[in-house]
């Protein structure tokens, strides 16, 4: 297997490649500006380690995969077009309502618990450039009103007069019927042909969310559009570059439904988070084939920190209804937590509690962490780190970036500890204390609000940083194993080289199992199988356009359910795709029962109010060739080696420890598996640094894993 494969964040371009049972990892600082020239760069270093030509390598591999945060950047800084956009007549109002919800998606708690004072976002389309065009279509897609082309034409070009420069239409029932929306997209190429300059990209909502809900499937079109130019442009500037380095093959992009696709075949909103998706993906991959158990993912690069949950060794959370930034959308996206927690997480004080607020804002890559040397005047999480020891200035990142102490210690000194009258270690500290609690307790948050137990998990450090907090992390929990996987410092970018490509295909409707008031069992077996069939040919239809056969392809059905009127849906997975008679029917009302019980608890199934399905979704889907993981759980107490005499010592400060310890350091290329190092410890790699806290075990494993264990 030859493969490269990239995650693109807003600090690191993380690079892992795969030639001939070789794993390789490298690391480059993101050029915002051209993702390209980090991309090469981060490869370039890969060349070094194989000795072979990067035009060689990309002549030679079976795909290019790439997950970027760049659209959810782009979102959080309001980079994008100015949008116009197309509604039913009499429905111009509602996104700017925003079902009265806007004040508080996308809110933390606090925030949402203080909603007088909560202010909407900053909208992504103006309400002037929304227009009603006189049609109508009802909710089981019979026609109402027919299509007005002439009002249409007059309010696109009113738009484009406006300075509308993409054009999305959302129709009220277009997913039931979307033949006016499809009609519309005729009109608008008719008046701007896409060959001629002035032409204007346009984003239908049926083709970005096939569920009802005229508010949602509104604001994904919407985000969809946004993203359009911007993912396009920085995609295909990737693209052209694969070209230029004589790579012929189509580039491929992760989703964050947890697969990927063509560029041709990846809608803008497909791509948010499809970093971190990469790397709860991974963490899928691993636990199903070493057996861990109850994993929780945490992904703590240069600006962010990850968390997403895999119970079971492979069952994963999905969002139907994300909150992206703000905006409540109607995309099937893998379940993740994201806080404003990462090595740039720029430090500040806080004058009401007298103390320091880490994050959300990141000092990024350009200028970066002060320390960086790259004009950054603000402290950051990775000054702390340095000036409390735990960073090598000489060999960070390989040698490739030179710290500098004195600027991480000006930045520190100027900006809090007048305020905190304290000394720079203080301050270094309570940052360090700061952003760990905000870790911790976002885990600890997530884990108890779907019912689990921290202790039951082993949490899975990685990211450039995640080994070097994890132990301070975990401190404040019950968890007392902590996994660096293999590849840890780029583990996303294992996840998006092991990804599948999948499409989704999904539809609204009104399907009743079972009526309550006639006690009639669904009997209209073909309407249900004709669904289903649709849907499954979509998918296959995206796949066989990618080069695919149908052979290859396969397919899984989910149903969200629901009993009667009750607002919360359960979707279930269903084994046996057609139904053909009373019995199959039974069946999946069996399975919805089963799983109802399992999420709400034994008994709390109420058949006697009803059963219907909302939506059916079916996934088609190609399994590739993926990377293997060996056995790395832990060796036992009495079989564990001693380490080797350490490289160096330096002095650490540690919370919770008044004075500063002399910590050994050892190189992790040194580290067997099997040997136990006591902490306090620094294991140093190219990639990344594991901190190992007083009162934990450092425990080396095979392939490069590294277990964090309390003594």
């Amino acid at each position: 297997m030859r493969r490269v494969s990239v995650d693109i964040g807003g600090t690191f371009t993380d690079c892992f490649v795969v030639w001939d049972g070789q794993y390789i990892e490298a690391k480059a600082l993101t050029t915002h500006h051209n993702l390209a020239l980090g991309f090469n760069e981060a490869l370039g270093k890969a060349c070094k380690v194989l000795k072979v030509e990067l035009e060689d390598i990309l002549s030679g591999v079976d795909s290019v995969r790439y997950a970027t945060t760049l659209g959810t950047n782009a979102l959080i800084e309001h980079k994008g077009p100015k949008i116009g956009m197309l509604v039913t007549a009499g429905f111009e109002a509602t996104v700017p309502l925003s079902r009265a919800r806007g004040y508080g998606e996308g809110l933390d708690n606090l925030g949402q618990q203080d909603m007088p004072n909560a202010q909407r976002p900053d909208p992504l389309v103006m309400p002037h450039m929304i227009r009603g065009v006189r049609e109508r279509v009802d909710f089981q897609g019979k026609l109402v009103m027919p299509l007005d082309e002439e009002d249409v034409r007059t309010q696109i070009r009113s738009l484009v007069d406006k300075g509308a420069e993409i054009i999305v239409v959302a129709l009220v029932n277009a997913v039931v019927n979307p033949l006016h929306e499809q009609r519309i997209e005729e009109i608008l190429l008719e008046e701007y042909p896409s060959h001629l300059l002035g032409a204007i990209p346009i984003i239908l909502s049926h083709q970005v969310a096939g569920r009802k809900g005229e508010y949602v499937r509104a604001t994904s079109a919407i985000v969809d559009g946004y993203l359009h130019s911007t993912m396009y442009h920085a995609l295909s500037a990737l693209e052209q570059n694969l070209r230029a380095h004589r790579y012929d093959k189509p580039m491929l992009v992760i989703h964050n439904s947890g697969g990927m696709a063509q560029l041709n075949s990846t809608d803008a909103l497909q791509t948010i988070h499809s970093g971190p998706v990469s790397g709860i993906g991974a963490s899928e991959h691993l636990a199903m084939q070493t057996g861990l158990g109850n994993v929780v993912a945490t992904d703590m690069g240069g600006t962010s920190y990850d968390i997403g949950i895999v119970v079971d060794g492979g069952v994963k959370h999905y969002d139907f209804n994300p909150v992206i930034d703000r905006w409540l959308v109607s995309v099937p996206m893998v379940h993740l937590v994201t806080l404003g927690a990462g090595g740039g997480s720029v430090a500040t004080y806080d004058r009401m509690y007298n103390t320091v607020k880490c994050g959300p804002e990141s000092a990024g890559s350009d200028p970066g962490p002060a320390c960086y040397d790259r004009g950054g005047m603000k402290p950051t999480v990775t000054d702390a780190d340095l000036l409390l020891g735990y960073l090598d200035a000489k060999n960070y990142a390989g040698g490739s970036i030179p710290l500098n102490p004195r600027r991480a210690k000006a930045a520190i000194e100027d900006t809090l500890c007048d305020d905190l009258d304290c000394d720079v270690i203080e301050a270094a500290l309570l940052i360090r204390e700061k952003v760990d609690d905000n870790m911790a307790n976002g885990l600890f948050t997530e884990l108890r609000a779907r019912g689990y137990d921290p202790k039951d998990f082993t949490m899975l450090a990685y990211g450039g940083n995640g080994p070097l907090h994890c132990c301070g992390i975990a401190q404040n929990l019950s968890i007392d194993k902590i996994l660096a996987p293999p590849l840890s410092s780029v583990f996303s970018a294992v996840g998006a080289g092991n990804m599948h490509q999948l499409h989704i295909h999904e539809q609204s409707l009104y399907m009743v199992l079972y009526d309550s008031n006639t006690r009639h069992l669904f009997d209209d077996y073909d309407r249900f199988n004709s669904i289903v069939a649709e849907l499954k040919e979509l998918g296959t239809q995206d796949l066989l356009r990618q080069g695919m056969t149908r052979e290859e392809i396969c397919h899984n059905l989910e149903l969200d359910m629901r009993y009667g009127n009750q607002l919360v849906q359960t979707t279930a997975v269903i084994p046996k795709h057609d139904v053909n008679g009373p019995a199959d029917v039974l069946a999946l009302i069996s399975q919805f029962s089963n799983d109802y019980g399992k999420r709400f608890g034994e008994g709390s199934q109420a058949p006697e109010a009803g059963i219907r399905i909302n939506t059916i979704r079916v996934a088609a889907f190609v399994r590739h060739e993926t990377v293997q993981f060996e056995d790395i759980k832990p060796v036992p107490p009495e079989k564990r080696k001693t380490p080797p005499t350490p490289a160096s010592t330096r002095k650490c400060h540690f919370v919770g420890h008044k004075e500063a310890f002399d910590t050994p350091v050892w190189d992790r290329a040194a580290i067997e598996p099997g040997v136990q190092i006591p902490g306090p410890a620094i294991v140093a790699s190219e990639v990344t640094t594991f901190l190992v806290n007083p009162g934990w075990n450092f425990v080396a494993a095979r392939q490069g894993a590294s277990w964090f264990l309390r003594a």
